[in-house]
């Protein structure tokens, strides 16, 4: 009998639809994954900011993931936004009772415009219970700078926070998100757990203000990729940034909303070059 490749996203809800969870399902089954949720908060929010957040408690959080994960043969799990300790720990537990293949961790502790989601006692949970159980780790240029504790501001600061991040909580693979740093073109770098080996993946910057939820969907994207069965870490990985750029290329000219709109998932994923794109680690 067929079996679906199951993701489990676990993460916040968007009411507004473009990022957390409605991001996580959008992406998994735009790349022929079936998705599954756990929430941990729901958000009251749209393109123009986040207006309130409220916090599921710890025991129906339990609850989600003991249903899906009891009963669906879920080969990847992504976790997004956490914003209380007392989850964090919860979210910990699940993972070591069910040991899913793989975990995809997107530290959403800051958002992109560098306003903190997440209180420091839960961020300390995240470090400790959370990152060294990840396959892949996804943060971006604000949270890479919390980690490391110093501002990057260059290319040599991105290399000595992806060394910092890296020895300090030994994820299996670290993806540092460069897209936020001013140029005419992003660079993503990952860094595989005892590897000389730094991969970068250069790419356009696209000019839009609908990139809400991009992180989101990179991780999950991760995720989904992580199922197939001839899927590495760094083809995941360059197959997810592509998947992205394209969603984004795709959207960025739609109205959705007076702010930050969302990419468009559902563009022909034929267009992808993927493996032209697997050919240019560098």
């Amino acid at each position: 009998m067929q079996t679906y490749f199951v993701v489990l996203s676990i993460a916040g809800s968007d009411s507004c639809g473009g990022a957390g969870i409605q991001a996580d399902i959008k992406t998994i089954s735009a790349l022929g994954g079936y998705a599954a949720t756990a929430i941990t908060s729901l958000t009251a929010q749209n393109t123009l900011g986040v207006k309130q957040i409220h916090s599921v408690n710890a025991d129906f959080l339990e609850a989600q993931i003991e249903a899906v994960m009891s009963d669906l043969p879920v080969v990847a799990v992504k976790i997004g936004m956490v914003n209380t300790a007392k989850n964090v720990e919860i979210i910990a537990k699940m993972l070591h009772k069910y040991k899913p293949k793989h975990i995809v961790v997107d530290p959403v502790m800051i958002s992109t415009s560098g306003s903190q989601l997440s209180d420091n006692e839960c961020i300390k949970a995240m470090e400790e219970q959370l990152f060294p159980l990840a396959e892949v780790l996804t943060p971006n240029l604000h949270e890479a700078e919390a980690l490391a504790g110093f501002p990057i501001k260059t290319k040599e600061d991105i290399l000595n926070a992806i060394a910092t991040i890296s020895k300090r909580y030994n994820p299996f693979a670290l993806l540092l998100k460069g897209g936020h740093l001013e140029s005419d073109h992003k660079v993503d770098w990952l860094k595989i757990r005892e590897s000389e080996l730094l991969l970068s993946f250069p790419h356009k910057t696209i000019e839009t203000n609908n990139l809400h939820g991009t992180g989101c969907s990179l991780s999950s994207a991760i995720a989904t990729f992580l199922t197939y069965p001839d899927m590495d870490v760094p083809q995941a990985t360059a197959t997810a940034i592509e998947y992205v750029q394209n969603a984004i290329n795709a959207g960025k000219d739609i109205f959705a909303g007076h702010g930050n709109g969302a990419i468009n998932h559902f563009f022909d994923p034929k267009k992808m070059k993927i493996n032209q794109l697997s050919q240019n680690f560098q």
